[in-house]
């Protein structure tokens, strides 16, 4: 079975879902409060890429890897980075409207990111990446279905709303049947490879949360904006990741997307433990 028709409707659905809760004022907080999206926005889009960069020079890994790890990177969490938000304590607002913001910057970002790794690292090998098709692809499965979900909280508020309760449920269960399903097709990949790649994206969570933290600092971010500019920083879109390496319209390789799945795995893990530490500590 190829995964593609897995991740494409459950990538649909949690954009679709995300358009459900976003509000057009979202976009307008970000005249009121903009060093903490300042700070998550240069975190998402510029310090994730640039660590995958490095740490896939660093542990020399393949090219199909490499550019399946600068992926995960670019692509950035979407409204389950609002549940985690609130569970820690954050600034649930800042966290909506950085998604909302994120969801509209990657369009442009993936592409250009992408398209400059390809050329550095796959078309020697023969990787390529043909530009339009991703664009096209991301306007089909990330623009349109959040539009469409938006239309719907103004056009059917109360039905948006229970919608969303359903969608809501149904997203994390959707993402571990893509992830078992992946897993069973590619378990001796994974496994033979597991120890460089299982260090690579926890370093990159680790380095890209620890990054995010200091330039909260910086900013004299409140404590509220701080965990959520972490949080934000730290979780990645995994099913957009996949959609996009394994699509044949793309990529057309199921291998690059086990960066992402090994991202989704240790992100889980290591943000549980973070909320977990801050209700020691708090």
């Amino acid at each position: 079975m190829n995964t593609i028709w897995i991740v494409l409707p459950i990538l649909t659905l949690l954009m679709f879902d995300l358009g459900l809760t976003l509000r057009l004022e979202d976009f307008g907080k970000v005249f009121r409060h903009p060093w903490p999206i300042a700070v998550a926005l240069f975190g998402q889009l510029v310090i994730l890429p640039a660590i995958a960069l490095g740490l896939g020079y660093l542990f020399h890994l393949p090219p199909v890897f490499f550019i399946g790890l600068v992926l995960i990177a670019c692509c950035p969490g979407g409204s389950s980075s609002n549940v985690f938000s609130k569970l820690a304590g954050g600034d649930v607002a800042l966290s909506v409207s950085l998604t909302a913001l994120s969801s509209i910057i990657t369009l442009v970002t993936i592409p250009f990111i992408m398209s400059w790794a390809t050329q550095l690292v796959g078309e020697s090998v023969g990787i390529t990446l043909p530009v339009g098709n991703l664009i096209k692809q991301n306007l089909v499965l990330m623009l349109v279905p959040v539009l469409l979900g938006v239309g719907m909280h103004y056009a059917f508020p109360k039905g948006a709303e229970k919608t969303d309760k359903v969608l809501s449920k149904l997203a994390f269960p959707l993402l571990l049947v893509l992830i078992t399903v992946f897993y069973i097709q590619h378990s001796h990949t994974i496994l033979e490879n597991i120890g460089t790649l299982g260090v690579c994206v926890t370093l990159l969570i680790l380095l890209a949360i620890g990054a995010s933290n200091l330039l909260s600092h910086l900013v004299k971010n409140s404590p509220q904006q701080r965990r959520t500019v972490i949080i934000e920083v730290g979780m990645q879109n995994a099913a957009q990741a996949i959609a996009i390496a394994s699509s044949p319209l793309v990529f057309a390789s199921e291998e690059m997307a086990i960066p992402a799945i090994l991202y989704s795995l240790m992100m889980n893990i290591v943000l549980l433990s973070y909320l977990a530490c801050l209700k020691i500590f708090s």
